[in-house]
């Protein structure tokens, strides 16, 4: 009989795979049916919203052990696109930018791939085409999905500035000058983001070592 841990695990990574692919087909659909980029928002935001604030229970996964994730990379995604829709939510003016488009689009295939890749696993067999999938489109969507959010919180920054909106943060640092700061950092943690996925792809797909010949 499964475990109760590993039947929690298979409904969360089950109903985040459906949600993602809803989000999907609601910012593409925004998109065939205007013809424009600047409904993602207004489609798939709220939904986004809320898949990303629940998505923090796998921080909390990895705290525990319920999964072998660890908390600092989970913790630095999390974070990364909290922040990304905190500014968002707050910012109407860039709300129909098309940097939410490019970043919707590529979170939402990210996760169409990762969770049903988690949830096969939590089957006991995962088909290798979508191990290798979950293994291998970050390549692709990591970029667009990491420029997205720098691209939008750089639109945001003249709107953050003159908005009271943003209180201070701590020792009289505004909420602008932290995310001037955060823009000049945050190419280099994506770029360890990025690295840590191909650390995972070289441990997941690297080539087993050949047989001897006799």
């Amino acid at each position: 009989m499964p475990k109760l841990s590993n039947l929690y695990l298979l409904a969360y990574n089950s109903l985040q795979a459906v949600s993602w692919a809803v989000c999907l087909a609601l910012s593409l659909s925004s998109f065939v049916s205007t013809k424009a980029v600047n409904g993602a928002y207004a489609s798939a935001g709220d939904l986004i919203y809320f898949l990303q604030m629940v998505q923090f229970l796998e921080v909390i996964h990895g705290a525990v052990g319920l999964v072998p994730s660890g908390v600092v990379f989970p913790l630095m995604q999390w974070a990364g696109r909290a922040h990304f829709l905190f500014v968002l939510r707050q910012t109407h003016e860039v709300q129909e930018s098309p940097s939410v488009f490019i970043t919707f689009v590529a979170w939402s295939l990210s996760e169409v791939i990762r969770y049903p890749h988690y949830a096969f696993n939590c089957m006991g067999s995962c088909p290798s085409w979508i191990t290798y999938l979950r293994y291998t489109a970050f390549i692709v969507l990591y970029p667009p999905g990491m420029a997205g959010e720098t691209w939008l919180m750089y639109q945001a920054l003249p709107f953050v500035k003159k908005t009271s909106l943003f209180p201070d943060l701590f020792a009289g640092l505004s909420y602008y000058n932290f995310l001037r700061v955060l823009l000049v950092c945050y190419p280099f943690l994506c770029l360890k983001l990025y690295l840590h996925m191909f650390k995972q792809r070289r441990s997941k797909l690297g080539k087993h070592p050949k047989k001897k010949k006799r």
